[in-house]
């Protein structure tokens, strides 16, 4: 299983931004992709998850600002911020299960400048 998250990058308070992961195989559509972000200093927290039927689940104060999709032909979720803030720095990461496996790719590096 390989997962690649991309599309961070350093960006003023305000904008938005659109992360990417790419998955191998069709994976996002037999599994979910989770998103996470860890701020320096911070546990990881839980962003969202599109299900393998599609449904969209937002953890606590997310839904809103941040809207997770996908693309089945590209096997692809994304991850839109808007009205980016400085709090929302960090590394953001993309998750998925395999046969009861959690796999984690690389984050990718939000940084919103004030």
């Amino acid at each position: 299983v390989q997962l690649q998250a991309s599309g961070g990058g350093l960006v003023q308070a305000g904008g938005s931004l659109k992360l990417a992961c790419a998955a191998s195989g069709s994976l996002i559509t037999v599994n979910g992709v989770a998103w996470y972000r860890q701020a320096p200093g911070r546990q990881r927290e839980w962003v969202g998850t599109i299900a393998s039927s599609g449904m969209i689940n937002y953890g606590g104060g997310m839904e809103g600002r941040f809207v997770i999709s996908r693309d089945v032909g590209a096997n692809t979720a994304y991850l839109q911020i808007n009205n980016l803030r400085s709090d929302d720095s960090g590394v953001y990461t993309c998750s998925l299960r395999y046969r009861s496996v959690q796999y984690y790719g690389q984050g990718t590096q939000v940084t919103v400048s004030s």
